[in-house]
């Protein structure tokens, strides 16, 4: 089965009750992300969350089916969260999806968040046809689908978003929806809100515990880190530690832009120029007119092969943040460093 990025604005489509196996594509890997946490918190009895990425997948694809159909630790469910690149969860899934035909039995949910990926992909036409799957491409958000998303969210928790104040909070979190619903979150709590007693939020409430913007916090990194401004790194380092930015969240971010910089570079292919791109075509592909000028330089640094050997980079890196919260800006700065370099060599 297929869906449509809209049909998980305010909850998920109603053939995903009858998936197993969920395939979530496409340039907005915090689109699909968010979808994904969406399909875990509907399911019944979600259990033990076992993580897995496509690099262990592609090693071995039998283990998926082997981590599917093994119990949790305490005999609990489990379901299996994949984050890959491209089709590397590919041979893996169809072993899966063999084996349970042949009567292996019973496997546990498992979801793909797949960056580099499109509903055009090898594994998207392996499950798109099946009853028991479902695939879904996310494209980049705009800030009116965003901060729709957004009032969906302070719905949810009892809240009433006055003014602009839900473009505000899809502004600061840089579109990502994930970031969104953490800010509608802890702003829920500080006006002490819930759906049986529902309060109104103002800006300046938002200003009190909201995160910094995008331009006061996570682009200047990212677009140092990009960029391979080595020289001017270690200066955005020190300021994020001043501003106390959240790890995950600037990866987030890192993340966002190597997959539009991927995108482009697929829109544009081998011979296409930056410059020909119309005003619609660019707004297809995120580009707002104020970060044209470092998504150029970017894209001078960043072919297809680099970002290839990036992206799964950014996966393992977003994994040891989450396993590992109290060394993650250690880790972070490291990574960061040697990614500038990176972006220098040709």
């Amino acid at each position: 089965m297929k869906a449509k990025h809209t049909d998980f604005a305010r909850g998920i489509p109603r053939s995903a009750l009858q998936a197993s196996i969920f395939f979530f594509c496409g340039p907005d890997e915090a689109g699909a992300s968010a979808a994904a946490d969406k399909i875990i918190e509907a399911m019944p009895d979600a259990g033990e969350r076992l993580d897995l990425s496509g690099a262990d997948l592609r090693r071995d694809p039998a283990l998926l089916g082997d981590e599917a159909r093994t119990e949790s630790l305490f005999g609990d469910k489990r379901h299996i969260l994949v984050r890959a690149s491209g089709d590397e969860a590919h041979d893996a899934l169809k072993a899966l999806i063999e084996t349970g035909e042949s009567g292996a039995g019973h496997a546990a949910p498992v979801l793909v968040v797949a960056t580099s990926a499109t509903d055009k992909s090898r594994t998207a036409k392996l499950l798109e046809k099946r009853a028991d799957a479902l695939v879904a491409m996310f494209y980049p958000p705009d800030m009116m689908s965003v901060a729709a998303s957004v009032r969906a969210m302070a719905d949810a928790a009892g809240l009433r978003l006055g003014g602009d104040l839900a473009e505000r909070i899809a502004r600061a979190a840089g579109l990502d929806v994930r970031l969104a619903q953490s800010e509608v979150t802890k702003l829920a709590l500080y006006c002490d809100a819930d759906p049986q007693s529902p309060k109104s939020a103002s800006v300046e409430e938002y200003a009190e515990i909201g995160a910094a913007t995008e331009e006061d916090g996570f682009q200047p990194v990212v677009n140092a880190v990009m960029g391979g401004e080595t020289g001017r790194l270690s200066q955005e380092v020190r300021r994020m530690r001043e501003l106390g930015l959240n790890p995950v969240g600037l990866l987030l971010a890192l993340e966002r832009r190597a997959a539009q910089l991927a995108q482009i570079t697929a829109r544009l292919g081998p011979r296409g120029s930056f410059d020909n791109l119309s005003k619609g075509e660019k707004a297809q592909l995120g580009i707002f007119w104020k970060e044209e000028r470092d998504i150029r330089q970017q894209l001078t640094r960043w072919h297809r092969k680099k970002l290839d050997r990036l992206i799964p980079r950014l996966i393992g890196l977003h994994r040891r943040l989450l396993s590992n919260s109290q060394a993650a800006e250690l880790f972070l700065a490291q990574d960061l460093a040697e990614i500038a370099r990176f972006a220098t060599k040709r």
